[in-house]
């Protein structure tokens, strides 16, 4: 019995011992065993393509300063961007494209059909061809080739205008600009002497103070069906607009338009306000109430001021307006003002009369001048020719007249120097009287010391504002005597 149960004991102690070996400590030790770190393999990492630059050029191309400074025929290469292009056709595309210092115009490039449907505006190409200039206009001679390259750009849209009508202006030719606040002088005509149809070039006048533009919608880049061709077409003289498109050139600036919008009209009347043909319809001694642009005045004096002005539709001559001295300094051409008076006419000059009052409105507008040298050529008399009195006061101008008498001061020749001087001209065998209005040009003016100068005989060309007295006497503000 002892010897079993010493045995029996014996196996309890080992089967102890074994449970014991097997058992995992439940708490963390204190100090982590130092193990050397598994080894990570090094990579070389992918290259990250370089970013363009459309400032950069590649090794051979040219800088925008170094095509500009190269000769007409010289061989060129370009690197620039698609801005936007005009039809294919025949293997051969017109692209208008830019970079950071420049537009350029690609003039029949040499393409595929294939390749043009890839010219979407951004691509950057490389272009390789002949320098030419065509009536003024910078470009890329027909049938350079091209080649595409990685890269994308577009020009921001430049506002020119105060540039126009400068010698600042070229320095942008062939970018995407805009221009604001222009006036429509003319509706558009379908090819530049109107002897087109729907589908052809839009062409229209619009104008920046005095200066008058031609502007063309080019139907290869904007087709009829296009918003910018249908907006142009409906057009009406005395619209202001904001213009955008790509600077071209042709005898100057003539802009190939790609957006128009009408924000107005200057020949818009507020309430109770006549239009032209109401004013010139209304009685002598009417009260009439107009509202019109100063063109140019008179001097002012004893709180009163005579204004030569205009709308879209015709001329005014308002006489001795109320005015003081600090107004009259504001009317400076272009002012809209409102006038409310009497109508009357005096020598068959149609005018407001002495002693109406004006208030000055926003808004500004300066008539283009209206050639009327070919009436001199209308059978019967100049004054009596319905063109002619229906531009009453307009602003107009006279090509080639002859100079048939000596100037004089005062319209008898009794005068001294600072009096009105007038001087006789012909054209066509038609004679009329000039005159220039001291108050309105006086003796230290250019135009006054020209025509003290004119002699019998000389040819000039002549700018004015028709008055009127007893038939058209115009009152004249530039001369210049052809050579």
């Amino acid at each position: 019995m002892k010897k079993i149960t010493a045995i029996l004991l014996m196996l309890a102690l080992v089967l102890s011992l074994v449970a014991c070996g097997d058992k995992k400590p439940t708490s963390t030790p204190t100090t982590a065993a130092t193990e050397a770190p598994t080894a990570t393999p090094t990579e070389e990492p992918t290259p990250t393509p370089e970013a363009d630059d459309p400032a950069k050029k590649s090794e051979g191309v040219m800088t925008y300063a170094e095509y500009i400074a190269a000769a007409d025929e010289s061989e060129v290469v370009l690197e620039c961007y698609v801005q936007d292009h005009q039809s294919w056709w025949e293997n051969k595309i017109s692209v208008y494209a830019a970079d950071t210092e420049g537009g350029y115009f690609l003039y029949n490039l040499t393409c595929s059909e294939e390749d043009a449907k890839k010219l979407v505006p951004g691509t950057k190409i490389k272009v390789k061809g002949y320098k030419a200039t065509w009536s003024g206009e910078v470009e890329v001679a027909e049938g350079a080739t091209f080649e595409f390259e990685d890269g994308n750009y577009i020009a921001p849209v430049k506002d020119v205008t105060a540039q126009l009508g400068t010698d600042d202006l070229i320095k942008s030719q062939n970018l995407p600009v805009a221009f604001k606040g222009l006036t429509v002088v003319s509706a558009a005509t379908y090819k530049w002497d109107g002897s087109g149809n729907p589908g052809d070039d839009l062409y229209f006048k619009v104008a920046k103070g005095d200066q008058i533009f031609t502007f063309t919608v080019e139907s290869y880049l904007r087709g009829k069906d296009t918003d910018v061709y249908k907006a142009v077409e409906a057009l009406k003289a005395g619209d202001t607009v904001d213009l955008e498109g790509f600077l071209y050139w042709y005898n100057g600036a003539n802009p190939h338009i790609t957006k128009a919008t009408v924000t107005g009209n200057v020949n818009a009347k507020s309430e109770g306000v006549m239009t032209h043909a109401q004013y010139i319809a209304a009685a002598d001694d009417d009260e009439v109430t107009i509202e019109c642009y100063v063109q140019d005045h008179q001097s002012w004096w004893e709180d009163k001021i005579t204004v030569y002005a205009a709308d879209p539709d015709g001329g005014y001559f308002l006489y001795n307006m109320v005015c003081s001295e600090e107004d009259s300094k504001k009317l400076v051409p272009g002012t809209k003002i409102r006038v409310k008076g009497y109508k009357t006419t005096w020598s068959g000059e149609v005018e407001v009369a002495e002693g109406a009052t004006f208030e000055i409105l926003e808004g500004s507008y300066i008539a283009p001048a209206t050639d009327i040298t070919p009436y001199f050529a209308v059978d019967g008399i100049f004054s009596q020719v319905p063109e002619v009195i229906a531009l009453m006061n307009s602003r107009v101008s006279f090509k080639g007249l002859k100079v048939t008498g000596d100037p004089m001061y005062k319209y008898d020749g009794s005068g001294t120097r600072g009096d009105d001087i007038y001087f006789r001209v012909s054209s066509n065998g038609t004679n009329i009287s000039l005159v220039v209005e001291s108050y309105l040009r006086g003796a230290d003016t250019d135009v006054y010391k020209t025509v003290e100068g004119l002699k019998q005989g000389d040819i000039i060309d002549v700018e004015a504002f028709l008055y009127w007295y007893n038939g058209a006497q115009p009152h004249v503000i530039n001369v210049t005597v052809q050579q």
